[in-house]
């Protein structure tokens, strides 16, 4: 599985409210449970807040990857959100996070929800690659800068 296969244009979102943490998260378990009638947006904020108790997914330099478990995600789901203004993510450089990349995997998620973690990791380590998704004027430019940024990544 790559993740432009679980990047559907409709999860590049441009200019999402931010506000905080908190409703940055609610936002997106409001967005993906319309979107996917599957998952409950209860039960998706419930599994990301508490993996952010764990240790906050703000990985630096305005970037957070919140990610996690859920029973009724049968294939991993990723989200791309650029948000209005930055906000607290608690981030581990202490920075506020603008980027903000969300990856929902099955229960039962095997090694491949990691390779996952892995290739999105690096994407957003990239400073040129963060630069010109801060620069983007649309969603239509995000979203062909983030495709253009996984589809440059190495294959496993």
């Amino acid at each position: 599985m790559t993740l432009e296969a679980i990047l559907p244009p409709e999860r590049v979102l441009y200019d999402v409210p931010g506000g905080s943490k908190k409703r940055v998260l609610e936002f997106f378990s409001t967005f993906i449970a319309q979107n996917i009638p599957s998952l409950d947006s209860q039960e998706v904020f419930s599994r990301l807040i508490s993996r952010e108790k764990l240790g906050s997914t703000g990985i630096g330099n305005g970037v957070a990857i919140p990610h996690a478990r859920s029973p009724h995600c049968q294939a991993p789901i990723a989200g791309f959100l650029k948000l209005a203004e930055a906000v607290d993510f608690d981030a581990i450089d202490g920075d506020p996070v603008d980027l903000v990349f969300v990856l929902l995997v099955p229960e039962q998620a095997d090694d491949n929800h990691l390779a996952l973690l892995g290739q999105v990791a690096l994407i957003m380590n990239d400073g040129e690659t963060r630069t010109q998704l801060r620069r983007a004027q649309s969603q239509r430019e995000l979203l062909e800068l983030i495709t253009a940024s996984i589809r440059e990544q190495p294959r496993a």
